[in-house]
């Protein structure tokens, strides 16, 4: 199984951009069933989805939820994957919905201050909790603040929660300019530096670059391989010959570099 760095979303009203979706190099879809849906189209977005995941797909769908009723409808279909949950505020909420849909993957969203506060509480709420994620757009709106680095802390307050209730890493939630790669990159990296892995897309032509922000640099990959192979013949801390010092934590990191870069599709 490959590690997931591309997830990109597609409106659920529209069938023909979610079979585009499906045929693109994403590493996971998102099918959308709440914000990108109008009001009066939520029925037959919801339907759309159902007749779609009555069948296996090519790639891994997950489905972000709008109504209980959504549960309902999806729940047992062969080709869902996972429930992205929106505006989870407490490891309630999560328990909830895990009553409703055993068994199921669920990713809950957190979208405001007091579910930034409770990170930790939502990341352990249920065993069916396989990771979390941030919805900056509702946050910032939220929090009152602006763009770029204003959202730093509960991102990294995040990455922490998810790390200590043994969860992998989160993704970042979208860049909304489809155009300015350049500065999607630039806020990728920024992302990674902060303990993110991956990122979602809202357009096809934003997978590469997010790709590419998170994959490891070749002299990410060199000095992970020399941290292996000195790992190889001690077990214990040691020193390479550049002076860094090594112990069972740099190892462990060195593995997941290796591992990341060489990813590929079964």
């Amino acid at each position: 199984m490959i590690t997931p760095l591309t997830y990109l979303y597609a409106p659920g009203d529209r069938p023909e951009v979610v079979r585009k979706a499906l045929a693109t190099e994403a590493d996971v879809v998102i099918v959308d069933l709440e914000d990108a849906v109008s009001p009066d189209r939520k029925k037959y977005a919801l339907a759309a989805t159902a007749e779609l995941l009555a069948s296996p797909q090519p790639l891994p769908v997950h489905v972000r939820i709008n109504s209980p009723q959504d549960i309902e409808t999806l729940t047992g279909l062969p080709g869902l994957r996972a429930l992205r949950v929106p505006k989870v505020a407490h490891g309630t909420d999560i328990r909830l919905i895990a009553a409703l849909a055993p068994g199921i993957p669920l990713y809950p969203l957190l979208e405001s201050a007091i579910a930034i506060e409770h990170a930790y509480d939502i990341a352990t709420a249920h065993p069916d909790v396989h990771g979390i994620a941030i919805g900056e757009a509702d946050l910032r709106a939220d929090l009152g603040v602006r763009d770029g680095t204003s959202l730093d802390w509960p991102r990294t307050r995040i990455v922490i929660a998810a790390r200590a209730a043994g969860l992998a890493p989160p993704a970042q939630s979208v860049f909304p300019d489809i155009r300015d790669l350049d500065a999607l990159y630039a806020s990728c990296t920024h992302g990674r530096a902060l303990g993110f892995l991956g990122r979602a897309a809202i357009h096809p032509r934003q997978l590469p670059v997010i790709e590419r922000a998170f994959r490891p640099t070749p002299e990410e990959i060199e000095a992970a391989e020399e941290v292996v192979k000195a790992a190889a013949t001690d077990e214990g801390a040691l020193a390479l010959p550049d002076g860094r010092f090594v112990d069972a934590a740099i190892v462990a990191a060195a593995r997941r570099t290796l591992s990341l870069a060489q990813r590929a599709r079964p």
